[in-house]
């Protein structure tokens, strides 16, 4: 695959980390336009009382208003795990496209059956506007992005690329913090290699924004990187390190490793585009099923 790479677009990217779910969420800016995207929304949940608030979107839209920005794009880099999407909010009140990889429709049929949908609950991925395919592009004012498809961590996981900034995901993390894990259902550690080597292809001095940050080791959050720093130190795939050994190191981490907090509202609500369940009468509503996942 030969993507349209061009290092000569600087996109402008305001970041905003949650400290509740440690995402980093990004608003993408064309620097000839007042055009942008959102990459990578979050929406607030107490789980324990059942309570829904929108802090974090509401704190992106108005920087977004207060820069008299149009909103092109709200983008899924994938279902995720460990936070749920704000994208239906945030379309609703400044418009935009909500897109993610056309593989949602693996990601839908598999956790259908682990929350027991209904035929009402559409596994062709319909809730989006847009399913991209590898390589696929789209307009964010006049600059260009394309979707690098990055399966392992999720079957639906893409890489955005913009100008000269690429937008990881979960297919990496910081170099101090190596990768994401690869054994949800659908999840693969030698694809998840196979796709970092991937993003590593990128040109060296592409600028790469990460969707999460635990500080390891006590250090300060951070979030931006570039693939030769990935190259030379990411503790998991960097240096000299071998796809055999990626793979036997994430198999046998990923076996101590916890199901994140928010995994049974995330997909939920992710798989469906950021739209909350509703039972029969409307109200919305979660599932919690039992020894399913």
């Amino acid at each position: 695959m030969a993507y349209p790479i061009d290092l000569t677009v600087k996109p402008y990217v305001s970041a905003h980390f949650d400290e509740m779910t440690n995402t980093i969420t990004y608003i993408v800016k064309d620097p000839n336009s007042d055009h942008c995207a959102v990459i990578d929304s979050v929406m607030d949940i107490d789980y324990a009382a059942g309570r829904i608030t929108y802090e974090a979107a509401d704190r992106l839209i108005a920087e977004i208003k207060e820069r008299g920005l149009t909103l092109d794009w709200i983008i899924e880099t994938h279902v995720h795990a460990d936070h749920l999407s704000a994208a239906p909010y945030i379309q609703d009140k400044l418009g935009g496209k909500i897109g993610v990889g056309e593989k949602i429709m693996v990601v839908q049929e598999t956790f259908g059956k682990v929350f027991n949908e209904g035929t009402e609950f559409e596994r062709d991925g319909s809730q989006f506007d847009a399913l991209f395919k590898d390589g696929d592009t789209y307009m964010i004012g006049g600059m260009q992005a394309f979707a690098m498809y990055t399966p392992g961590h999720t079957p639906a996981c893409m890489v955005h690329v913009v100008g000269n900034a690429a937008f990881a995901g979960d297919t990496l993390f910081m170099p101090d913090g190596g990768s994401a894990r690869a054994d949800f259902p659908g999840g693969d550690a030698a694809e998840l290699y196979d796709s970092i080597m991937k993003v590593l292809s990128l040109p060296d001095e592409t600028r790469l924004f990460m969707c999460h940050d635990y500080g390891p080791n006590g250090r300060a959050i951070e979030w931006e990187t570039t693939v030769a720093e990935q190259k030379a130190e990411n503790i998991h795939v960097g240096g000299d390190k071998t796809r055999e050994d990626f793979i036997k190191f994430r198999t046998e981490r990923d076996a101590q490793l916890a199901m994140p907090k928010l995994i049974i509202p995330s997909l939920q609500v992710n798989m469906r585009a950021g739209e909350i369940p509703k039972d029969k009468d409307g109200n919305p509503v979660l599932k919690v099923p039992v020894n399913g996942l």
